[in-house]
């Protein structure tokens, strides 16, 4: 009942309120039940104070963006989804050099807006799919570049209400990880100092870029990128492949027969099926090579551990 409490709070906050919203919809794997409710706060005001009212009232949270990066029970989530998405998503310019970007807005949006204003130093994240927060979160990478590389400052919030800033040492930002990797705070912005630059060479990188991730990557069917980190000395697609894994299937879910490193939703997958490939690829590999590949989706379950 503490749910429908935190749901009429935020609509007396003007904020877009869904009950039993299927995450389906909401997730690049296109999978996952219905949540209890599903709340798209507007600002940082709204945020705080649903936030606190959470934590104050026992209701279970998990916060949101694209989806692009978790794999969501099929029986859903026992608890209120918090969307940080387009009504959470303003970018600005703070100085000639420097972009500031809510935690909802869109990598590729603020790739663009990078190149507008003639600023290098972003074309890597160019077709990452997902938001600057998710982003942050999981300190995203490609080609040679990750957000550490880019990233002066971020604002989060604490269970609390209560909004934190943080250096780059503070963020400890390694390897698909940061601090919020192991916190429960919630990225609000980061702010990004970028370089000057050549247009023309900016937008010539951007698309190729996106002309390699289209070639070589299973962009045609629903996935959740990259499905487990890279070991040390290692590529994950490349020790799957090795281990005769190309192609294999669960129900609907498949090794990705264009990139062995991606799980896809080829039809019909559930969450379940995914899951079920995603551990008997680990066995396999673990069992014919001794390296363990961990998974890089974020597996949120329907009721809390």
């Amino acid at each position: 009942m503490n749910e429908k409490a935190l749901a009429a709070l935020a609509e007396k906050l003007g904020c877009g309120v869904c009950e039993n919203e299927p995450l389906s919809a909401h997730t690049t794997f296109r999978t996952g039940g219905p949540c209890t409710c599903m709340i798209m706060p507007k600002s940082a005001e709204d945020l705080s104070q649903l936030i606190k009212f959470a934590a104050e009232n026992g209701v279970r949270t998990l916060v949101m963006g694209k989806g692009s990066n978790m794999l969501c029970a099929d029986e859903g989530f026992d608890g209120a989804v918090l969307l940080i998405g387009s009504d959470f998503s303003e970018i600005t310019m703070l100085d000639d050099c420097t972009i500031r970007a809510q935690a909802g807005a869109a990598m590729s949006r603020l790739c663009r807006v990078a190149l507008d204003n003639g600023l290098r130093g972003l074309e890597f994240a160019y077709g990452i799919p997902g938001t600057v927060g998710g982003g942050i979160y999981m300190n995203a990478g490609a080609y040679g570049g990750e957000m550490k590389d880019v990233l002066v400052s971020v604002t989060a919030m604490d269970r609390n209400g209560e909004l934190h800033t943080y250096t780059p040492a503070q963020l400890e930002l390694t390897y698909r990880r940061s601090r919020f990797s192991h916190t429960d705070e919630i990225i609000v912005s980061g702010d990004f100092k970028l370089a000057h630059g050549d247009k023309a060479e900016i937008e010539a990188k951007m698309n190729d870029l996106m002309a390699r991730r289209k070639d070589k990557q299973p962009l045609e069917y629903p996935n959740a990128g990259s499905t487990f980190k890279r070991p040390e000395g290692q590529f994950a697609g490349k020790l799957i492949q090795d281990c005769g894994l190309r192609g294999a299937t669960v129900g609907g879910a498949q090794v990705s027969e264009k990139h062995c490193g991606f799980v896809i939703n080829k039809g019909g997958a559930t969450s379940a099926d995914i899951k079920e490939l995603i551990a008997h690829i680990q066995k396999t590999v673990y069992e014919k090579t001794g390296f363990h590949l961990e998974c890089e989706v974020r597996i949120i379950p329907y009721k809390a551990d």
